[in-house]
C-alpha cells in the first residue's frame, strides 16, 4: 500500500525542483501554467535578443546619431500636432538619414589587411614607418575604405583605394619617436561610416605591435670604458698560487702544483722553490643610474643621464667585460617603509640593455644617488670600477657618501649630467667627478680622466 506521500506525489512530479518552472508556477500543471511558463520564456528569450541588438547598435550608432533619433520622433508628433509643415519635412529628412546611414553598414569588406614594422627598435628622434597592406582576394572590384592604426597616444587615418580583383596597395604611415619608450601600433581597423557621421563600425583586422625606441648612445673607444688596465687582468694585493702575476718565490708546502715549482732557485737552496702570484682580476664594471627626480634639475638632465649609462654599458658589453647596470628601485605608493633595492638591468647582449633603458621613468620615490652607490656596492662583489649617473642637483656630499660606500681599491667615478654646465673634470677626495653637458662630452671627459689618473 503505498503512502499519502507518494500517492500526492507520483515519480516524475515536480517535487523537490527547483527550476526556472517551480519558481513560476510552483508545483501546479495543466494547460494555463504551460501557457504562462511558455510567455515567461518568449518574453526573456526576446528580452535577451534585444539586449544583444542594443549592445551593438550603441557600438556604431554616433553620438549625432543619438541626437537624431531622438529628434525625429519629437519632430513628427510636433509637427502632425500642431501642423507645422517645416517641422514634418525635417522629420522626414532625419528619417530617410537614418535609413541611409544604416545602408552603410550591411555587409562586410571582403580584403585582407596586414601590418608591418621594418624595424622593431629605433633610436630616439630617427624616423620610423610603418606600413599597411590591403589586399583584395575576391573576383569583384571591391569600394575604397578609411583604415585607423592607433600609434601610441596618437592615430594615423589612411584613406585606401578601390582594388580591382587580386590587386593589393600599401600605404606608409610615420611613427613619432621623439621620446623613449615603448609605443604600441595597431591593430589595424576598417571603418564604414556614413557621411554626416550617425553611425560608424570599426572593424579589426590585425594584432597590435610594439616599436621600441631606444635612448640615443654614443661611441666609446674601448681604452675610454674603465680606469685601469685590462689586458689580461689587474693585479691586486691578494696572493695566490696560480695566477699570470708574479710576485715572488716561497717554500714548497704541501698540496702546492709541482709545475709551479722554480727548479734553479730549488738547485741553489736545496728546498723546493714555488712561484708565487699575485691574484689578478677582470675588471668589473658597475654603471649605477639614478631615477629620483631630486637629483635632476629638468627633464633633459635626466635623458642625458640614460644616454650616459646606455653608453658604459653598452660599450662594456661589447668589449666582453663583466658589466652590471643597475637603477633605483622605486617605493609602492602605498608602501609602509622606503624600499632599499636597485633593479639590475638586462647586460648580456646590446639591445636588451637598451631595451630596458628604453622603458626606465624618473621618479618621485625612487631612491637616490646616494642610496643606489651604496646598495650596488653591496649586491655586487669584485667590482673595479663604479660609474655613478646623476644629475646637477646632487651635492659633492651626497657623491662622496655614495663613493664611499665601495672598496678603497675600487675606482669610482661620478658623471654629473648638467646641460648648462661648462664640461670638467675634478677630484673630490678618491672619487672623480665627470660633468658633461652634452652627449659627446663623455668621450673627452672619460679620456681625460684617464690621463689625470
Amino acid at each position: 500500500m503505498s503512502s499519502p506521500r507518494s500517492a500526492s506525489h507520483p515519480p516524475g512530479g515536480p517535487a523537490g525542483l527547483t527550476n526556472a518552472r517551480t519558481r513560476i508556477v510552483g508545483a501546479r500543471t495543466g494547460a494555463l501554467a504551460d501557457l504562462v511558463v511558455a510567455a515567461v520564456r518568449i518574453v526573456t528569450l526576446t528580452g535577451s535578443a534585444m539586449g544583444r541588438v542594443g549592445t551593438r547598435v550603441a557600438t556604431v550608432v554616433t553620438p549625432l546619431g543619438w541626437v537624431l533619433l531622438a529628434l525625429v520622433p519629437v519632430a513628427f508628433a510636433t509637427g502632425y500636432g500642431l501642423g507645422w509643415v517645416e517641422l514634418v519635412v525635417v522629420a522626414w529628412a532625419g528619417a530617410v538619414l537614418a535609413v541611409i546611414a544604416v545602408l552603410y553598414l550591411i555587409g562586410r569588406s571582403p580584403f585582407e589587411v596586414g601590418l608591418d614594422l621594418p624595424h622593431r627598435r629605433v633610436v630616439v628622434g630617427e624616423p620610423a614607418r610603418g606600413a599597411v597592406t590591403l589586399r583584395n582576394p575576391t573576383g569583384r572590384r571591391v569600394l575604397g575604405v578609411t583604415v585607423e592604426i592607433p600609434v601610441g597616444v596618437g592615430l594615423a587615418e589612411l584613406a585606401m583605394p578601390s582594388l580591382k580583383p587580386g590587386a593589393s596597395f600599401t600605404n606608409a604611415f610615420a611613427i613619432p619617436t621623439l621620446r623613449r619608450g615603448v609605443i604600441p601600433v595597431g591593430p589595424v581597423r576598417t571603418v564604414r561610416a556614413d557621411p554626416i557621421g550617425l553611425v560608424r563600425r570599426e572593424l579589426i583586422w590585425t594584432q597590435a605591435d610594439d616599436l621600441i625606441v631606444h635612448p640615443r648612445t654614443i661611441g666609446i673607444p674601448s681604452t675610454s670604458t674603465g680606469l685601469i688596465r685590462d689586458l689580461e687582468g689587474t693585479p691586486t694585493r691578494d696572493l695566490t698560487s696560480s695566477d699570470v702575476a708574479f710576485h715572488a718565490l716561497r717554500e714548497y708546502q704541501p698540496g702546492d702544483e709541482r709545475r709551479y715549482i722554480h727548479w734553479k732557485s730549488s738547485a741553489k737552496t736545496g728546498t723546493y722553490m714555488v712561484r708565487q702570484f699575485e691574484q689578478t682580476r677582470r675588471s668589473h664594471l658597475v654603471v649605477a643610474l639614478s631615477l629620483a627626480t631630486s637629483d635632476y634639475a629638468t627633464e633633459d638632465e635626466f635623458e642625458l643621464a640614460v644616454s650616459v649609462a646606455g653608453s658604459l654599458g653598452v660599450r662594456a658589453i661589447r668589449d666582453g667585460r663583466t658589466v652590471s647596470v643597475v637603477v633605483s628601485t622605486v617605493t609602492p605608493e602605498f608602501a609602509k617603509r622606503k624600499t632599499y633595492a636597485v633593479r639590475p638591468l638586462a647586460t648580456h647582449v646590446p639591445t636588451r640593455l637598451l631595451d630596458d633603458l628604453a622603458v626606465v621613468q624618473a621618479e618621485s620615490a625612487a631612491l637616490g644617488i646616494r642610496d643606489v652607490g651604496r646598495i650596488a656596492a653591496e649586491k655586487n662583489i669584485g667590482i673595479s670600477v663604479a660609474f655613478l649617473v646623476c644629475g646637477s642637483l646632487v651635492t659633492a656630499g651626497e657623491l662622496r657618501a655614495a663613493s664611499r660606500a665601495f672598496p678603497v681599491d675600487v675606482a669610482v667615478v661620478a658623471i654629473v649630467c648638467d646641460p648648462d654646465a661648462i664640461p670638467g673634470f675634478r677630484r673630490v677626495a678618491d672619487l672623480s667627478v665627470l660633468t658633461i653637458g652634452y652627449l659627446e662630452d663623455l668621450r673627452i671627459a672619460l679620456a681625460r680622466s684617464v690621463a689625470v689618473a
